[in-house]
Formats: C-alpha cells, sequence, structure tokens
C-alpha cells in the first residue's frame, strides 16, 4: 500500500489559504481606493470667515482639573 504524502497535502492547504487572503486583501484594497475615490472629489468651498481682529486674538490656556476619587 502507498504511504500518503503529507507534505504535499500541507503544502496544498497553505496555497489554497494563501490564495483566500490575498483575494481578501485584493478586496480590501479595492474598497480603499473606492473610499479614496470619493474623498479626493471637490466639495463645494466653504465661504471664508470675515475679518476679525478676534480670529488673530491668542486662545485662552485649557485648564484640567483632576477629578477626585
Amino acid at each position: 500500500m502507498a504511504k500518503p504524502n503529507y507534505n504535499f497535502e500541507k503544502r496544498q492547504r497553505e496555497l489554497a489559504k494563501k490564495r483566500k487572503q490575498d483575494a481578501k486583501d485584493a478586496k480590501k484594497r479595492e474598497a480603499r481606493e473606492a473610499a479614496a475615490q470619493t474623498a479626493t472629489e471637490p466639495q463645494p468651498a466653504a465661504p471664508e470667515p470675515a475679518d476679525d481682529s478676534t480670529t488673530n486674538a491668542p486662545a485662552a490656556p485649557r485648564v484640567h482639573l483632576r477629578s477626585s476619587e
């Protein structure tokens, strides 16, 4: 009786797994590219704010309060 070739079977399983992963990666890549296409489409420009002297004023410092636990 012939001896089973486990190395061949293992290699076939690995190749099938790699093909499946490659297909999954290609699908993700296409989705990312499609999202990038929609993100790069020109959008209507927002109106510029009026030129006020308050826009150039320095921002107030942020104060972080610690919570008592």
